[in-house]
């Protein structure tokens, strides 16, 4: 099938219902174009559990802040298109921001508690701006499951808890973050980076498997963790660290310890010269 373009909300609701009318699933893979093996892996596992699989391109203006990357965010649409076709999406979902955000909008989605830190510290309205345009793409893609990556971990929770709050009936299914062959987590922002900060990103991912390795070795007090991670990412001296920390999986919260069989979420963020990169990792405590 040749992959479809759609670029209005009302033509993408006029294709998702006569697709439930016929009795197909839908999966949605929302993204923000410049794809990598990191999305295509998204568009697969949604081949994998739906019937039609629609990949929706939009660079979301209301989830940067002004001093951002939003003008020089990464674009490539014929590169796009051409992964999209050739790892099976069906549907690619194109508006402008004028069909998204048209003259007299005034909505905006706030959830609270899961937001209020890591990401949402150092990045105080990206969270409304991401939990508002991902509404409307559910919306308008009227999806039975949406599939998102594990390296945008805190907005994995926020998406889950939109669906629940507003009773969107999705199925959300979270796939593993996808690396380079060093561990760096594919991002489509790791093309900012010099070929010498290149180099050095990949301690983002040494730094994480250092404090799983005291975790599988038995520590499970938070400080000491912590601790390992910001030693880790001191060896480059030029990395800015946001935040190295570990937390509960489900809540992030923070407790002085961690109970056996805890599920847990070692994340950070740091900037590389003018790029800010985000990575995290999963892991239970034995």
């Amino acid at each position: 099938m040749t992959l479809i373009i759609v670029k209005t909300i009302r033509e993408m609701q006029k294709i998702s219902f006569e697709n439930k009318r016929k009795g197909l699933k839908t999966a949605v893979v929302p993204t923000m174009g410049f794809l990598h093996n990191g999305h295509l892996s998204l568009i697969k596992k949604g081949k994998q559990i739906a019937d039609v699989v629609i990949t929706t391109l939009f660079v979301n203006p209301t989830q940067f802040a002004p001093n951002e990357d939003f003008n020089k965010y990464p674009r490539d649409f014929d590169k796009d298109f051409k992964l999209c076709e050739d790892s099976g999406s069906d549907y690619l979902f194109l508006p402008d921001t004028k069909e998204m955000y048209p003259d007299g909008f005034s909505t905006s989605i706030e959830i609270k508690g899961i937001t209020c830190k890591f990401e949402g510290e150092f990045r105080p309205a990206h969270f409304s701006g991401v939990a508002t345009v991902v509404a409307k793409l559910f919306n308008a893609t009227l999806p039975d499951f949406a599939v998102f990556g594990q390296k945008d971990y805190q907005q994995t929770l926020l998406i889950k808890k939109l669906n629940d709050d507003l009773n969107f009936g999705i199925e959300i299914v979270v796939s593993e973050t996808i690396r380079e062959i060093d561990g760096l987590a594919m991002s489509s922002r790791n093309t900012y980076l010099s070929p010498e900060n290149r180099a050095k990103a990949v301690s983002i991912f040494h730094s994480i498997e250092a404090a799983k390795k005291v975790i599988k070795e038995g520590d499970t007090d938070r400080k000491i963790i912590n601790s390992v991670l910001l030693e880790s990412l001191k060896s480059v001296p030029e990395l800015k660290v946001d935040y190295a920390s570990a937390a509960l999986a489900d809540t992030l919260e923070e407790p002085d310890t961690f109970n056996s069989g805890d599920e847990i979420v070692i994340l950070m963020a740091v900037h590389l010269g003018k790029t800010r990169l985000i990575d995290n990792s999963i892991v239970k405590i034995p």
